[in-house]
């Protein structure tokens, strides 16, 4: 289970990267747009990519815990759970604290 833990965490922020250099991509894209806005329209953009690769991790974990052994079991749960838990993070909590902490985009020189 502390396998399946640790993996969940580099899978988590792994989808969290990839959405804060979306972010970052459409900064310079889109220098006049609201923070809001462009928080949004990076989270649409790496939203299908991010569903996709949940969705699919889960079918395996999902076989893997319905057809798995006995000892299998504990591993496909965490690893089914962590698999949600950290695909909302990255795509409900990540980007948002962003606002939280008052986040500007640095002006070019």
């Amino acid at each position: 289970s502390i396998a399946a833990i640790l993996t969940i965490a580099g899978y988590s922020i792994n989808d969290t990267v990839v959405i804060f250099d979306r972010v970052r991509e459409n900064l310079r894209k889109f220098k006049r747009l609201d923070l809001v806005e462009l928080f949004n329209v990076s989270i649409n953009n790496t939203l299908s990519r991010t569903i996709m690769t949940s969705i699919t991790t889960l079918i395996a974990l999902v076989c893997l815990f319905v057809f798995g052994g006995h000892v299998i079991k504990p591993f496909a749960f965490t690893m089914i759970v962590g698999v949600i838990i950290g695909t909302y993070s990255s795509i409900w909590i990540a980007v948002p604290s962003l606002l939280l902490f008052k986040f500007r985009p640095q002006e070019d020189e």
